[in-house]
């Protein structure tokens, strides 16, 4: 019997184009194998729409018309990245309406979201992260500059609204442009290290296992104009030794496993000296066959198909156990 997916794209957030285009892509790998697939779009302003071209989709006129659809379906795709998508909205949707979801639950993407908490969480876990704080956007008048940072928010992806920061001259602004996309701002120590990224994923049977890692490589900071304007490249599996993937490896599944993740998730490092520092993780990663989860699959040997489909599989699995893969 076919199983019917409801793919879900936009949202109300700096991220809405790259959700969409994740979204775009999921769609189409799904209907490729197989699956009947209902695609719904959040628009900007919040109203959702059946289908994803601007021009054909239908407006539904509540949310209550959306939740038919997700009711109807077999499993929902969350395709939105960042605030009221990733962060653990739509899962909670998801989780009222009764329907299988694929990815992290409210918990999960909730703490993912979330780069202070994330530090927290790692640093529980035994896994190092760049020394830094706190601050709000109340308090930028009174922050003084102390040394090279990287400012971000706390809550926020795609990089926006992250700087990295010389001088004084640079802090303010760069905390008010932060401040946009959040009104709690990290302050973090610059971390001299490769930037290396691991996906996890985990099967329908829970056992969960790291892809091979892949490198960034950018002149600068890996912002949000390096991300999308096809300036920074990728090497996958990244040219590192033995004993730096292993850490690697079982570091992005220790932190997989302390924030309780589910479906895949991206876990970005620093690569220094003296191992793996974790700089973010995302529950709810860019999705399309281009992006950096699916090239690090595929170097395993997964098809974009078919990494789509173990997902939507293992979204319809209750209980899963966690376990090492293979």
């Amino acid at each position: 019997m076919m199983r019917r997916i409801a793919v879900i794209g936009g949202g109300q957030n700096a991220e809405h184009d790259v959700s969409l285009a994740t979204a775009a892509a999921v769609a189409k790998a799904l209907c490729s194998g197989g699956f009947d697939v209902d695609e719904l779009t959040i628009d900007r302003d919040g109203i959702w729409r059946r289908g994803a071209d601007a021009l054909g989709a239908k407006t539904i006129p509540s949310l209550a018309a959306a939740l038919r659809v997700i009711e109807r379906a077999d499993v929902v795709f969350p395709a939105v990245h960042g605030p009221s998508g990733e962060d653990g909205t739509l899962a909670a949707l998801c989780a009222l309406a009764h329907t299988p979801m694929v990815g992290s639950d409210l918990r999960a993407g909730a703490l993912g979201m979330d780069k202070w908490a994330t530090k927290l969480v790692a640093r529980d876990a035994g896994i190092r992260t760049a020394p830094g704080r706190l601050v709000t956007a109340a308090e930028i008048a009174d922050i003084e500059f102390e040394t090279d940072a990287v400012v971000k928010p706390a809550s926020a992806g795609s990089s926006f609204g992250v700087a990295l920061v010389r001088d004084a001259s640079q802090l303010r602004e760069a905390l008010r442009r932060a401040a946009r996309f959040d009104d709690r701002i990290l302050i973090e120590d610059v971390v001299a290290g490769r930037e290396i990224d691991v996906a996890v994923l985990r099967e329908a049977d829970g056992r969960r296992w790291a892809s091979p890692p892949l490198e960034i490589h950018t002149d600068g900071l890996f912002d949000t104009r390096s991300k999308y304007d096809g300036s920074a490249r990728f090497s996958v599996p990244a040219e590192i030794d033995g004993t730096d993937r292993a850490a690697l490896s079982e570091a992005a599944l220790r932190m997989f496993d302390a924030l309780g993740c589910a479906g895949v998730a991206r876990i970005d490092f620093f690569l220094t000296g003296h191992g793996p520092v974790l700089n973010e993780v995302n529950t709810m990663p860019g999705m399309t066959a281009e992006s950096q989860v699916p090239r690090m699959f595929a170097a395993a040997g997964l098809s974009y198909e078919q990494l789509v489909a173990r997902l939507v599989d293992a979204a319809t699995v209750p209980g899963q156990t966690r376990g090492p893969g293979p």
